[in-house]
């Protein structure tokens, strides 16, 4: 089969795509054909070492959590899955090993691919819908309340201002200009970045307080969450670290939360139309430097997937 590897920590250059043994399913573990698997930039920074001290990488590594596919075959122990083959999956590896044309998973850590869910929209929800997940119930907006999110019509983002309003909360989104339009959409009130952002989210919240706060870009977010009088336990972040000790605020991820259970309630969320997971832009898995070119941008709405 055809998978992404690299065998040193670098720039999008260290990236391959090779030709490697195919795997095989393990106890427990169904082995799937990857329809399509989303990239992410916590993907970035493990490849360029910056977690290295937290999460190693062991060379040649692969990469990629995301995935969507078909059951190409059971491995022993799943008898009870109530998987068989050729049946359409949803859900994530932690060997970072989706970006590849066949992985083995947990039969644990997958769920049904619902019809009315693309390839493409299913093979981008676990890392970030289920962070977005995990920062709103960390928030948790009430019904009249304001909530703001920062990085809204980016990869979490997204999915965080519409799990927000889906609370009853009043949305608040912070993004470029160009997303506005699809914001409003959404039903929450768009926000533009830069000077005076502060007293544009004031206006925005009708002159009233913000209640809540959740930060999917980083870059000091967090801190004008603080300006904006948010109390620090209704903070979360997704991706500045420094803050959440210096802060006193939130770190939830997917992690946290994962579970083939929730997968499958957010995947019904889409296929019922309560959230829309939009699609940037899909790459063949040969472009996965392209891919992750674009991601490093950090201006896209929603994901970009590579289709093995």
């Amino acid at each position: 089969m055809k998978a992404v590897r690299f065998d040193r920590y670098g720039d999008v250059d260290v990236l391959e795509v090779r030709a490697v043994d195919d795997p095989s399913p393990a106890l427990g573990e169904v082995l799937v054909r990857v329809r399509a698997a989303a990239i992410n930039p916590g993907e970035i920074a493990i490849r360029a070492g910056v977690f290295a001290d937290r999460w190693p990488a062991t060379f040649p590594s692969g990469e990629g959590s995301d995935l969507a596919g078909t059951v190409e075959r059971l491995g022993e122990g799943t008898v009870e899955s109530g998987f068989s083959v050729g049946d359409a999956v949803l859900g994530w590896t932690d060997a970072r090993a989706s970006h590849a044309e066949l992985v083995a998973v947990p039969a644990t850590q997958l769920t049904a691919k619902p019809d009315a869910v693309s390839w493409e929209v299913a093979g981008s929800l676990f890392v970030a819908p289920l962070a977005g997940y995990a920062a709103v119930r960390g928030v948790a907006p009430q019904p009249g309340e304001t909530v703001v999110v920062a990085g809204a019509a980016g990869g979490v983002g997204s999915v965080a201002v519409q799990l927000a309003r889906l609370t009853g909360a009043t949305a608040i989104g912070l993004a470029s200009e160009h997303n506005h339009d699809w914001l409003r959409s959404r039903d929450v009130i768009p926000v533009a970045y830069g000077e005076g952002q502060e007293e544009r989210i004031r206006a925005a919240a009708g002159g009233g307080r913000v209640d809540a706060f959740v930060d999917a870009f980083g870059d000091g977010y967090a801190d004008l969450a603080i300006a904006l009088g948010v109390a620090p336990g209704r903070v979360s972040t997704v991706i500045d670290h420094p803050a959440v000790e210096r802060l006193g605020i939130q770190w939830q991820g997917s992690s946290e939360v994962g579970s083939a259970a929730l997968l499958a309630e957010v995947a019904g969320l889409v296929a019922d139309g309560s959230i829309e997971i939009p699609i940037a832009r899909t790459y063949p898995l040969e472009q996965v430097r392209s891919a992750y070119q674009e991601l490093a941008h950090r201006h896209t709405r929603g994901k970009i997937v590579l289709l093995p």
